[in-house]
């Protein structure tokens, strides 16, 4: 599924169990430490799959760690996302040359429970859901629409270590398994917004979705060298 998401000069790589081709690093394993054996499974299937991604571009060996805002800590000169929902574990990675930031989300192919979408979604993109579940009444927009949001602010926050809202980010779809989102800090609730810098639009992205499976997956990628930042304007493709 990833392949259909992913540009060229990006990496893919993916599992539908939490079968592992070798044994994790005891350092990654450190990070779930007394997790449930379920969260464990789930999390070296998916750092494997990291690991495939940064096999392929031939990066160095070594764990793949947590940044100290959880995220994952790619080695010097590559940048990824990993996700994992029931049934799959994902992630892409690139060298940072080539893609400044990547965003990757995977979730059930199954409609939100009733009331969920109000709670992330504006007027617009409610009504965006509303007319495309009309037109194409197979598929789950609302959560589409969530995961978009997520795959956005896993390739936003890396770069700008800003947290944002789901009210910051509004989305776009298109029928054909386009996106588009812009990022808008300002839209942030405060007291979560706290600096006067942190309003303006900050970037327009564009990236791809797919369904299959049972499952959805949503991705958005950041050129290297795209001006992505507060009060800067930039476009961002994964049309590669």
């Amino acid at each position: 599924m990833i392949e259909r998401l992913v540009p060229a000069g990006v990496a893919g790589a993916e599992a539908f169990d939490d079968a592992l081709p070798h044994l994790p690093d005891p350092r990654e394993l450190a990070l779930v430490r007394g997790r449930p054996d379920r969260v464990v499974r789930q999390f070296t299937a998916a750092r494997a799959c990291a690991h495939r991604c940064l096999d392929a571009l031939g990066a160095p060996p070594g764990p793949l760690l947590r940044t100290t805002g959880g995220a994952p800590a790619w080695p010097a000169g590559f940048v990824g996302s990993v996700t994992h929902c029931a049934g799959y574990r994902g992630a892409v990675a690139a060298r940072a040359e080539v893609w400044a930031a990547l965003g990757v989300d995977a979730e059930p192919a199954l409609p939100l429970q009733h009331g969920v979408l109000g709670l992330f979604a504006s007027e617009c993109e409610r009504r965006m859901v509303t007319r495309l579940s009309g037109e194409h009444p197979e598929l789950p927009w609302d959560r589409l629409l969530f995961s978009a949001k997520e795959a956005v602010y896993k390739a936003w926050y890396p770069v700008t270590r800003q947290w944002i809202g789901t009210s910051a980010v509004a989305v776009a779809f298109t029928t054909g398994g386009l996106l588009t989102a812009e990022v808008r800090p300002d839209r942030t609730p405060p007291p979560a917004r706290r600096r006067p810098e942190d309003g303006g639009l900050a970037a327009r992205y564009t990236g791809r979705w797919h369904v299959e499976g049972g499952l959805l997956l949503t991705a958005v990628a950041v050129p290297a060298g795209a001006p992505v930042g507060v009060g800067a304007r930039a476009r961002v493709s994964v049309e590669g």
